[in-house]
């Protein structure tokens, strides 16, 4: 028995209690879920923030319900090709346990009967990072791990094997955060041909450097286009959407702390973010005028009447909420905005 199946049987052996043979837990471990999500993925750690990442694109519906795996402080899974999704939880856990993303790589392979079909990358939280490509897996197929830059793309069943070598350019030369980047990969796969079959699923999952235990604060980017035409330039849109609403999430944190001027500015990036949805100023003027800056949050209501007359009607019903003061004077400044 190698150290790899060993490790693998005292893990699962940890997690279960279980009095069975390696051999045994190995196999039970080994069932291939064969679903066919042949695609192509980035598994990043962004070096100044320590936030892990997986982006992945597939001609499959719902790719970002089975590729992407990651944990704050702890690491990041892709599992693709004929995709076994145990890959992700058992990564998971094995980093949990203080084994590098390599060694829990090659662990849960060697104890894998499907390994010569799998696609699978790691990458843990100190940025240790690494890929498998089976044998087996449907050409175009392979993987580029950058250890100094601390992230893997792989792709499989591509139109050409340009598209890892793409995906890598465009990560190292493109600007911006962890999401930027990965999205940029994502692009430059597609610009070089990209899934043989075409398009129709994306995801982006990145959480942080430092868990709070709260995986709702932790994830940064949870999100999945499931079923599109376009669905990378879909995740791009929402990615924007996030943001504002990260501005807005920061706005509000201000108002808290009573740092007017930070939430302003706050809101406003919010508002270049996002400038179609009215839900941003509406939100932004209720927290103002709960605040008592009442003069500066009219001409916000306004304009947002002015767009959809309908949010009047919420006004006086949030002060039943204490989302606004039961001020009559207040309630009647704000609903003489609607036009």
């Amino acid at each position: 028995m190698s150290k790899y199946t060993l490790s693998l049987f005292v893990f699962l052996a940890f997690l279960g209690g279980c009095e069975s043979s390696p051999d045994v837990l190995i196999d039970q471990i080994s069932i291939s879920t064969r679903r066919p999500v042949h695609t192509y993925s980035i598994v990043a750690r962004d070096p100044e923030t320590g936030d892990l990442g997986v982006a992945v694109q597939s001609h499959w519906f719902s790719v970002g319900s089975v590729v992407p795996w990651a944990e704050a402080g702890i690491g990041a899974v892709a599992t693709q090709s004929f995709v076994n999704p145990a890959y992700g939880e058992l990564g998971l856990n094995f980093m949990k346990l203080g084994t590098s993303a390599p060694d829990a790589l090659r662990s849960i392979i060697e104890g894998d009967a499907g390994r010569d079909v799998r696609q699978v990358a790691m990458i843990d939280a100190r940025g240790r990072v690494d890929a498998h490509t089976g044998i087996k897996c449907i050409d175009a197929a392979g993987h580029i791990v950058n250890e100094s830059h601390q992230f893997s793309v792989q792709a499989n069943l591509m139109e050409n094997d340009q598209v890892w070598g793409a995906m890598e350019k465009a990560y190292l030369d493109s600007d911006g955060d962890l999401a930027e980047r990965m999205l940029a990969a994502l692009e430059a796969a597609q610009g070089v041909g990209g899934d043989i079959r075409g398009k129709q699923s994306a995801a982006l999952l990145i959480v942080s450097a430092n868990p709070t235990g709260q995986s709702w604060i932790d994830r940064k980017f949870d999100l999945r286009i499931e079923d599109h035409p376009e669905p990378i330039k879909e995740l791009r849109r929402l990615v924007t959407l996030q943001r504002a609403y990260h501005h807005m999430n920061e706005g509000d944190l201000a108002m808290e702390h009573e740092d007017f001027s930070l939430a302003l500015r706050e809101y406003s990036a919010a508002r270049e973010l996002a400038p179609h949805i009215v839900e941003i100023p509406f939100w932004t003027a209720v927290t103002m005028a709960s605040s008592g800056r009442v003069d500066e949050c009219l001409p916000l209501f306004k304009e947002v009447f002015a767009k959809e007359p309908i949010w009047a009607e919420l006004v006086p019903r949030l002060v039943k909420s204490g989302l606004l003061p039961d001020d009559d004077a207040m309630i009647t400044r704000i609903l003489k905005q609607a036009p």
